[in-house]
C-alpha cells in the first residue's frame, strides 16, 4: 500500500480493476497500453464532475467496454508510472486508486487500439509485470492479490450472511 507522504505528493489516477466469474476461478480484464506493448488496468485522471470510482467506471468503459457493478470505494492504492528515462519528460509516477468492478456487459471500446483481453490471476500477474521495472510490476501483482482477496470476503459474506448483500456491495 502506498504511504499517506506518496499519496499526498504524487498525481492520483483511478483504477477499475475489472473481473468477472468462470466457473470457481476469477478472470481479470486488461488492456494495452496507449504504446501497445505492456497490459494495464482500464485507469485514467479524475474528473471533478464525478466520483472517484464513477470516473474509474467510466474509463472502464471507454478503453476496455467493460460495463458492470463498481465498489464506491476504492480496495487499494499502488504507485504505477509513465515513461522511459532515456525520452523526454522521463519517467512520472503517480499513485492510483483501484476500485473493483465486477463486468457484466462488455461493448466495443471507445478507444479501438487497446484490445481488452480477459486473463486468468497467474496469466494476469505475468502480463502486467512484464516490461516493467520489478517495483512496478510488484505493485500490480499486488492490486491483483488484493482484488482476490476482496472477492472472496464478499463471496463469503453473501454466502455465510444471505441477508448482509448489501453491506457486500459497500
Amino acid at each position: 500500500m502506498a504511504s499517506s507522504r506518496a499519496a499526498k505528493s504524487l498525481p492520483l489516477q483511478v483504477a477499475a480493476i475489472c473481473y468477472q466469474r468462470r466457473g470457481s476461478d476469477i478472470e481479470f480484464l486488461l488492456v494495452n497500453t496507449n504504446g501497445g506493448s505492456k497490459w494495464t488496468f482500464p485507469k485514467g485522471s479524475p474528473d471533478s464532475r464525478l466520483s472517484h470510482s464513477q470516473a474509474a467506471e467510466r474509463e472502464a468503459a471507454e478503453e476496455a467496454g467493460a460495463l458492470g457493478t463498481i465498489e464506491p470505494r476504492h480496495f487499494h492504492l499502488y504507485i504505477h508510472s509513465k515513461g522511459v528515462f532515456w525520452q523526454e519528460g522521463g519517467v512520472q509516477e503517480f499513485v492510483v486508486k483501484a476500485f473493483l468492478m465486477e463486468v457484466r456487459e462488455m461493448r466495443r471500446p471507445d478507444e479501438a487500439m487497446r484490445k481488452p483481453t480477459w486473463f486468468n490471476r497467474d496469466e494476469a500477474k505475468l502480463r502486467l509485470a512484464k516490461g516493467r521495472e520489478a517495483k512496478y510490476g510488484r505493485e500490480l501483482e499486488a492490486v491483483v492479490d488484493r482484488a482476490l482477496e476482496r472477492i472472496q470476503f464478499r463471496g463469503d459474506l453473501v454466502e455465510n450472511y444471505p441477508d448482509a448483500r448489501a453491506a457486500a456491495q459497500s
